[in-house]
Parts: structure tokens; sequence; C-alpha cells
């Protein structure tokens, strides 16, 4: 432990089971930008279940600022032995450190193992005690001759934090829906956003072709013989949970890798964390045959425009695997289903994952994401930097030919 300049006491863990859960869960709430992958209980069954841990190249670290006893600020932090699972690729640097006879790993890594998804990093009771984490996070690594730290998906107020101390900052793009039914109307349109009443209205307000695309995918499906059923929270059975990982497992195995997330974290997921899962079965015949699974903020089973404390509620397509082969399954079993029940329930947005510029077709919309990144050697640093200034205008540029491929109608 180690007092800093503002009275803050900085601590590092091997583990998320030597921080109070309550503490670490109640620090998230006053986040921005909270999701389920950063409660307490997804890390710990990360750790648990032998899914993020040193023999897989995850080596935890959590980092947390107390003053007066107190809990300001925390982090969860990796060492990592390579930069799989991590969806922003940083392998071009790894190769040039070696090429140069220089060690590029362990690094160390801010985000959720395997988990792409935009949120709050660096917890914090306010912006004072985000730039003191992460002044924390730095010495930490300087301590230790890290090649390098990286902060990845972060919020807005993480990567101003960031900037602040010096990071350089990276955009990638993902693709969001949102439930956000285009105004038909001057006086609607000055109302505010108003939510789709149904998937119908939702296909309307897409332009011809792609509505179009979607009712033809959709179709091939349902004349396939292919049904639907959805399960929430507790409500999900633990033989639907065993399905589930078959179809998980079979995936990752048909492109000749071993799944990230064991079975045992999902049976975690399904004791510790069950209001903030989604899970849809495909069936034919009587028989479940393909599964996608979602996570929610709030409760999965509640409907309603936003959470308890007025956050909008939001879905994130996470996992997906069949058994059988069926034409257009995945479109609808990973997009379609899961907005008709975003829909019904009156989520606010629907976050498909890492890449896939073909979200579009489906009316998932780009959304520029960020991580942050120090590199301890100045060179490489200076190089690194350069190289994230043209990389970062051919977003800029590729964001904007993709905003003139809108799948919505054009208003008149």
């Amino acid at each position: 432990m180690k007092n800093n300049p503002d009275d803050y006491v900085s601590k590092v863990v091997d583990s998320a089971l030597e921080i109070d859960a309550g503490q670490w869960n109640s620090l998230l709430a006053l986040q921005a930008q909270p999701t389920p992958f950063m409660r307490h209980e997804y890390l710990a069954a990360l750790e648990r279940s032998a899914s993020a841990t040193p023999a897989a190249g995850w080596t935890p670290r959590f980092v947390t600022l107390t003053r007066g006893g107190e809990l300001q600020a925390a982090c969860a932090l990796y060492l990592k032995d390579h930069s799989y699972g991590e969806y922003v690729f940083d392998w071009a640097w790894a190769n040039a450190y070696q090429q140069h006879g220089l060690a590029y790993y362990p690094k160390a890594l801010v985000a959720v193992p395997f988990t792409p998804v935009p949120g709050s990093r660096l917890l914090a009771r306010d912006a004072g005690a985000r730039l003191a984490l992460l002044q924390a996070l730095l010495a930490w690594c300087r301590k230790r001759k890290l090649s390098s730290l990286h902060l990845l998906f972060g919020a807005d107020e993480d990567v101003a934090a960031c900037a602040e101390a010096g990071l350089m900052l990276r955009h990638t793009v993902q693709f969001h829906w949102t439930n956000e039914a285009p105004a038909s109307s001057a006086a609607a349109a000055t109302a505010g956003p108003r939510r789709y009443d149904g998937f119908d209205q939702f296909l309307a307000s897409l332009a011809q072709e792609k509505r179009k695309k979607i009712r033809q995918e959709q179709r091939k499906v349902a004349e396939a013989g292919v049904t639907f059923r959805w399960s929430a929270g507790s409500g999900i059975s633990a033989a639907d949970w065993n399905f589930f990982y078959r179809c998980y497992e079979r995936t990752y195995l048909e492109h000749g890798n071993a799944p990230y997330l064991t079975r045992d974290f999902f049976r975690r997921m399904a004791a510790t964390m069950p209001r903030h899962w989604v899970l849809f079965i495909a069936e034919r015949g009587g028989r479940p045959i393909a599964s996608s699974l979602i996570a929610v903020t709030g409760a999965a089973a509640a409907a309603g425009p936003s959470s308890a404390d007025g956050r909008p509620r939001v879905a994130y397509g996470r996992y997906w695997g069949a058994l059988e082969r069926v034409d257009c399954l995945h479109f609808d079993a990973c997009y379609y289903q899961p907005l008709q029940w975003c829909i019904e329930h009156g989520l606010d947005r629907f976050e498909g994952g890492a890449q896939g510029e073909h979200k579009m077709a489906r009316a998932l919309m780009p959304v520029k994401t960020t991580s942050a990144h120090w590199l301890a050697h100045p060179a490489f640093a200076d190089a690194v930097e350069r190289f994230l200034a043209r990389e970062g205008q051919g977003v800029e540029h590729y964001l904007a030919q993709l905003e003139r491929r809108s799948p919505f109608k054009q208003s008149s």
C-alpha cells in the first residue's frame, strides 16, 4: 500500500475475491455507464470458472484506491501473455517489438475479458479519484517495467481521464440499434424520441429493400419449420443452459478453437446473475437446434422504458451457436428475435458486439468506440502515435461512408 499526494491509499490484489463484492458493486452503480460485465459476480466467475486465469494468459490484478477506509476508485487489471480475447488488435505492435528484440508481453490491460462492450472501466466516485487511479496504474506499470498499458472500450469519463494523463486514443467502430421510431411529423419531432410500437413498425421504418430482405430471411427460417421461444432470468432452466452451452461450444470448435468461457462460467451466471440474461432457443420438430444468449442491464423480465435509476435499458448480443444448419437462422436468432424482444420489453438499445458491417442491413448503426494506450518505450510510442493519427482519419472517413448508407427510409 502507498499513499499518493491526494491521501489516497492504493492497493493491488491478485483476485476479485479479495475485494468486497458489495463495495465494488456500489461503486459500479455510481458510474455513468455500468454494465453487467463489470459486476463483481461476473469478474469473479471468470476467475472461479478457470475462464480468465494465468493458465489462460489472463493474470488478474485488481487495483483499489481508498481514503479514510472508504473505497474511492477501483478497476480490473489483467497481465496478458498474448492479445487474444480483446477485440482491439495490437498484434502488429507486438511483432514490431519482437523484431527489435524487445518484449511486448506481459502487458497490462484494463478491460473485461472476452467482452467488447463499451462501459465504465475506471470506477470512481469523482473525476479526481478516477485520474488518481489511472496515475496509480501507470506508476505500477513503470515500476514493473511493463511494455504497455491498454484500456479497452472505455466510457467517456475513462477516455477523458486517459487523455488528460497523456495516453494515446484509438477508435474502432461497432454497430448498435436504438429503439427510436422516426418522427412522422414536425410536431412529433419536437416531442422527442418515441419507441417502436412493435416489430412491424420497426420494419416499416426501413427502406423497402432492407425491409424485404429481413422478411425474406425470416420466411426462410419459418418455412424450414423453425420456431423460437425465449426464457429470461431465473426462468432459464438448467436444461436450457446446458443446451445453450452445447451450441456455444460447437461454434468455437467448428472454427478450430476451444471456447473462451467454460461451462462452469455459465453455471455461475445462472446462480449469481440470472436477472441479466435472456435466452432464445430455436426449435424444429419439437427439438432445440440453435440458441442465442443476450445480456441486459436491469432485470431481464422487467418491462418499461428505463431502469429503476432512470438510465437507458440496454441489451447486449453476446453468444450464439447451432447444432443444425438452416439458411438465415443466425440472423433471426441473433438479431431479429432479440430486437423484437427489446421492442416488446421497452429496452432502449441493442449492442451487436465487435465489428460486423453486415449488421447495418439489420438497422444496427455505426458507433465509434474508444480505447487508450500507453507504451513505455518512447520511440515505439512515437511510432504508434503517428499510426493512430492515420488510422483515426481512416475511421472517420469510414464512419462518414457508413452514415450515407443508412438502411432507413429517407425523409421527404
